[in-house]
């Protein structure tokens, strides 16, 4: 039996009618979080998007706590961020705040957004397949934003510690522009926060019969290859950063062989 009944059946410029009004909510929801994000311009910026440049960050105090609890005294702790950061273009901070607002606007509504995206397949799936998502879209939008402060907190410190601190010479000071700073930031971020939806891509690649696990399994040794420049492309060239990205993108790898695994194992039971 077809998953929607001949009379719910739309035409095609009726399904893009109707992808067109979940996009459009969707991109209501972000402008709302966007505005409440611009009007707290000092919480945004101040706390969070400075926040990694201030010694008082909680990933620096961790760190910190770290070394003294395994006897290492200061040698894990951040001692001086010696950067400044600055604006060179007459509208740049207008312009910036902005971005940060929407950026902003688009984290916060994405469990939203993940909701709209599931209004809009989820009448072209069978009763069963209903069933077999259900939590999905929390699931995503767990895993995006667990990723976004994965990123954040654990890889953003680190990669502002190091090329904030970073020196070919003491002759040269480090003073860096406000966009540069917020595109490293927002890069790291929602870069760590789509790779996290790997075991959702292996799982609707599994369910249309794109991938299986055999094939991940064969190819585990390639893919850590790309895994690897992956890392090294999303954070700067330091080894501590590449390992905080590239370690959990593995296991996200083989998670993704079990639902993969999951999904064909279901798939041939139906059989």
């Amino acid at each position: 039996m077809s998953a929607i009944s001949s009379k719910d059946q739309l035409s095609f410029f009726e399904h893009l009618e109707e992808l067109r009004w979940h996009i459009i909510r969707s991109l209501v929801a972000i402008m709302l979080f966007a505005i409440a994000a611009f009007l707290g311009k000092s919480f945004i910026f101040d706390r969070v998007i400075f926040g990694p440049t201030h010694l008082s960050f909680p990933s620096y105090k961790a760190l910190c706590w770290m070394g003294n609890t395994l006897h290492l005294g200061k040698n894990m702790c951040v001692e001086s961020i010696n950067f400044k950061i600055i604006n060179l273009d007459m509208a740049g901070q207008f312009t910036t705040h902005i971005k940060v607002s929407f950026i902003a606007g688009l984290i916060v509504a994405s469990p939203y957004v993940f909701w709209e995206l599931w209004r809009f397949l989820k009448p072209a799936l069978y009763s069963n397949e209903k069933k077999a998502a259900k939590g999905l879209v929390a699931v995503c939008a767990g895993l995006f934003l667990f990723g976004i402060l994965f990123g954040y907190f654990l890889i953003v410190p680190f990669s502002v510690n190091f090329l904030g601190n970073y020196h070919v010479s003491p002759d040269v000071q480090n003073t860096i522009n406000l966009g540069s700073y917020i595109s490293v930031i927002s890069m790291i971020c929602l870069s760590a926060g789509i790779i996290f939806e790997l075991p959702i891509l292996a799982y609707f690649l599994s369910k249309i019969g794109l991938l299986t696990p055999d094939f991940m399994k064969s190819y585990r040794k390639h893919a850590i290859v790309v895994i690897l420049i992956l890392a090294a492309v999303i954070t700067p060239p330091d080894v501590t950063s590449q390992v905080l990205i590239a370690v959990p993108i593995l296991l996200l790898y083989e998670v993704s062989i079990k639902v993969s695994a999951n999904v064909i194992k279901k798939a041939e039971a139906k059989q």
